[in-house]
């Protein structure tokens, strides 16, 4: 058996395993009787094929197979993120504690007391008196307004009470004061983490930690980073899907002009006859560009078997209007026919995105058939 009737064969084969409703081509009874008499079950067709010359079965060209462009119009609806919230407490909405005047003048008298409280305050805290720490700090803050480190410690305490907005804003006021004061960024960055501002108090405890590193807040980073570097993923995640949505809807629409472009050049369903090489050239762009296949053949008026073959393209035209079937005249366009090479007739050849995919010679019914459905898909 030649080579090449090999590979037609092979190619039947995969066809039928594809789509065993081929089967029931009248075309193909022969071999369905053959597989049946092996013992073969053949599946019913879903559909009833038509006992025309031409009931090749048509394949998914005409359909739209759904895609995730298919969903360009609809929102994406962002997932929730799973953050581990076991730190976070409710915020705290008791009225502000009082703040210092900035427009004092503070004397060293204010400082000296303002220490001595800042003491007193200090020695609280080591006896876990957080109230009276902050009571200490409040008169010690209203006694030299101008201390970062002031705020910055009462801000550690509202920490510790878990009072992370009165913490914040004591964090700000010293932050204001002292553009650089670590304690002032720890003090933030820890209440943000337990209101569950996860990225704000990750670049508040990381400047922290490069102003003066310590052992606290390093085990807060530890804690707070997976959250935060969750956020991050989860943002640029649904950034890239906007974008590809937006890339999808950009290629969706160059499509649709080609596609527009084409149909004003190609006739959807019928035999195109070609008189020139430009004629030629403009309809394989025009194929290419709406990535179609075109299926280009050669024939000639004296020649017998093109007769035959001929009510076959054209059918063949009618079943899969988005292929392109172009038809030309040896005697008419030899330029076309030497282009190709062509040295007998009936030809065929088959161009898919502006590439020779396959060809073949002759009046061969069901190889044409065949060629059209495999390299239409």
């Amino acid at each position: 058996m030649e080579a090449g009737k090999i590979e037609e064969l092979k190619t039947l084969v995969e066809r039928c395993k594809q789509n065993p409703s081929v089967l029931h081509t009248p075309s193909l009874a022969f071999f369905k009787n053959f597989l049946q008499s092996t013992g073969a079950q053949i599946p019913e067709t879903e559909q009833s094929v038509s006992p025309s010359p031409f009931s090749f079965p048509q394949l998914a060209m005409n359909q739209k197979i759904p895609t995730v462009a298919g969903k360009d119009d609809e929102d994406i609806v962002e997932s929730d993120v799973e953050l581990d919230n076991s730190d976070v407490v409710e915020p705290d909405n008791d009225p502000p504690h009082k703040m210092g005047d900035p427009s004092v003048e503070v004397t060293e008298q204010n400082q000296e007391v303002a220490q001595l409280l800042k003491a007193g305050a200090m020695d609280a805290i080591s006896h876990g008196m957080f109230d009276e720490a902050i009571e200490h700090l409040t008169k010690a803050i209203t006694s030299n307004p101008k201390s970062a480190i002031l705020y910055a410690n009462r801000a550690g305490v509202f920490v510790k009470l878990k009072k992370p907005n009165a913490a914040i804003r004591d964090a700000d006021a010293a932050l204001q004061i002292n553009p650089d004061s670590a304690k002032g960024y720890k003090a933030r960055g820890m209440a943000r983490a337990m209101l569950g501002l996860w990225e704000e108090a990750v670049s508040d405890l990381r400047v922290a930690s490069k102003l003066d590193f310590d052992e606290e807040i390093g085990s807060v980073l530890k804690r707070v980073e997976p959250n935060a570097n969750k956020i991050d993923e989860h943002r640029r995640k649904y950034k890239r899907l906007r974008n590809e949505k937006e890339l999808r809807k950009i290629e969706c629409e160059r499509q649709r002009r080609q596609e527009s472009e084409g149909a004003s050049v190609l006739k959807d369903g019928q035999v195109i006859g070609i008189h020139s090489t430009t004629e030629l050239k403009e309809k394989l762009n025009a194929a290419s560009k709406t990535s179609r296949l075109a299926v280009l053949y050669f024939t000639a008026t004296w020649c017998g078997p093109c007769r035959y073959i001929a009510p076959v393209f054209s059918g063949l035209a009618e079943k899969y209007p988005k292929v392109v079937f172009l038809k030309v005249d040896i005697d008419e366009e030899p330029h076309a026919a030497a282009e190709y090479n062509v040295s007998s007739v009936p030809c065929f050849f088959f161009v898919k995105n502006g590439q020779e995919v396959d060809k073949f010679v002759g009046a061969d019914k069901n190889s044409l058939e065949m060629k059209v459905a495999h390299h239409a898909v």
